[in-house]
């Protein structure tokens, strides 16, 4: 099962394990992983499971889709080169290892 870190801004790491084919946020909400809300249930049409992907996975996890980016430019305040919508990241085998942080503001 791979694994998932999230990190607050504190620093402190959360480790989860990550069923394959499910996405980043919905693996942190059913572990309550702090500041990942997905208020909308993952369907792409809120920003409250934005995390920021760490460089080494960046280019494993791609760039955001169209719709994904206008709403990462209008809800999110914090936006930085690595910043993804949890829901919008499904976990592969890949991935195992990966490590988002979670932005301050949504904890």
């Amino acid at each position: 099962m791979p694994k998932v870190v999230y990190v607050d801004a504190t620093g402190v790491e959360r480790v989860v394990d990550a069923a394959l084919g499910d996405n980043v946020m919905a693996s942190a909400v059913r572990n309550g992983v702090a500041g990942i809300v997905g208020e909308c249930g993952g369907n792409n049409s809120c920003a409250t499971c934005h995390v920021w992907v760490r460089d080494e996975f960046a280019d494993l996890v791609g760039g955001p889709g169209d719709l994904e980016d206008d709403l990462l430019d209008l809800g999110v305040e914090d936006r930085r080169p690595g910043s993804r919508l949890g829901c919008q990241i499904v976990v592969t085998a890949e991935l195992d290892g990966l490590v988002v942080d979670v932005p301050p503001e949504q904890a």
